[in-house]
């Protein structure tokens, strides 16, 4: 099975793709707006990281991605978070930045700490507000870190991140041969890894009238694929339909998908940042 090695994180694509897409889908404008905000700050974060981190090896022992954080180098980037997004987010997550910013360091620890720890391996969180800014304030730091790790063996399909135990956020299909393969996207660390085509990456059933996968015309790359057995449905970015795609961001903006799975009672396995 393959792991699909981590190389170097482009923000600056990510950026630009939304931008882009914000111009073609006016629905999605507001939603990649805020997106892109935060990608900004997060492409930032990502590059000072290594000067920040200095010479300790950045790999954890014992290759545990959820091992504990380098707090010393977090808690300052962290409040200057907070403080920059808050004029980006609605009224309710703004305000939940207010209030974590006025309770200082240890409680910045405390929910980064917690977070780090089991966040994205349930699908629903007790305090999605909190956890909405500690996934987009560690993300660049989770992609950091698994970078510099080396892959794990993989003996067989698994539905959770090999690394991290995390639900996958969404298939993405890569060009190979004649076809596609199909990969799982995590959506703790963004690592991708192998997966089969006909087998639903919540229960594992594989039986193909099972698994109905819809597509949407104004989406042609993006197949919403079911599963009848558990009810749970993934999207996965095609790029052997439009390679320029940039899955985490393509994903945000697929709004009408969602509301049309929801309508039909299908629920998501993990939502992504935005819950979108």
């Amino acid at each position: 099975m393959t792991f699909l090695a981590a190389g170097k994180v482009n923000y600056r694509s990510r950026i630009e793709r939304a931008q882009l897409l914000a111009e073609r889908l006016p629905f999605a404008r507001e939603i990649l707006g805020v997106y892109a905000e935060i990608a900004r700050y997060q492409r930032d974060f990502y590059e000072r990281l290594p000067k920040r981190w200095g010479k300790p090896a950045v790999a954890p022992a014992g290759d545990n991605l959820r091992s504990a954080l380098n707090m010393t180098i977090l808690l300052e980037p962290f409040g200057r978070f907070l403080s920059l997004i808050e004029p980006q987010i609605p009224g309710p997550l703004a305000a939940c930045s207010r209030r974590l910013k006025t309770e200082g360091e240890t409680a910045w620890a405390t929910t980064l700490t917690q977070f780090w720890r089991s966040g994205l391996v349930e699908r629903a969180s007790a305090e999605p507000l909190t956890e909405f800014l500690a996934r987009a304030f560690l993300q660049p730091y989770a992609e950091f870190v698994m970078g510099a790790m080396l892959p794990p063996a993989l003996p067989m399909t698994v539905c959770r991140c090999p690394r991290c135990n995390s639900l996958p956020l969404l298939g993405v299909l890569r060009p190979e041969g004649d076809g596609g393969k199909r990969f799982l996207q995590c959506s703790f660390c963004s690592q991708e890894w192998e997966f089969r085509r006909i087998f639903c990456a919540h229960c594992g059933e594989d039986k193909e009238e099972k698994l109905p996968v819809y597509l949407a015309e104004q989406f042609p790359h993006i197949r919403v694929e079911t599963c009848e057995t558990c009810k749970y449905f993934l999207r996965t970015i095609d790029l052997t339909k439009d390679g320029n795609a940039i899955p985490i961001v393509d994903d945000l903006a697929a709004v009408p998908l969602s509301l049309w799975a929801e309508e039909n009672g299908y629920t998501r396995i993990q939502s992504n940042l935005l819950g979108t």
